[in-house]
């Protein structure tokens, strides 16, 4: 069931990729909580924190640029497997949809 045929082909989950999620993950918790702040004007995730605007507005920027970061770093870790990529989802699509595949000119 997870080697589907029938879908297009999808990157490999690489190690770096699965820390980067994961570190993504937790700049989206740090949102989380320094946002809970703004709409309950207390720490609502967590009880003691942030306990001001300042630690509310540092957890909520400093978890934005930490998921900045790490997303930038998938998009990087991903862009290395892009050749492989390309093969994978030519032969994809000359197997499935022939008509639309690219004809390449032996010519050339």
């Amino acid at each position: 069931m997870l080697n589907n045929s029938n879908r297009p082909p999808r990157p490999r989950l690489t190690g770096p990729i699965f820390w980067y999620a994961m570190i993504d993950v937790f700049g989206l918790s740090c949102v989380g909580i320094g946002a809970s702040w703004f709409a309950a004007g207390k720490g609502a995730i967590l009880a003691n924190f942030p306990t001001s605007t300042a630690e509310a507005v540092a957890c909520t920027a400093g978890g934005a640029a930490v998921m900045i970061w790490a997303v930038s770093r998938i998009l990087r870790e991903l862009a290395k497997q892009s050749d492989e990529m390309q093969g994978k989802y030519a032969a994809y699509i000359a197997k499935h949809h022939p008509d639309k595949a690219i004809k390449r000119d032996p010519s050339n």
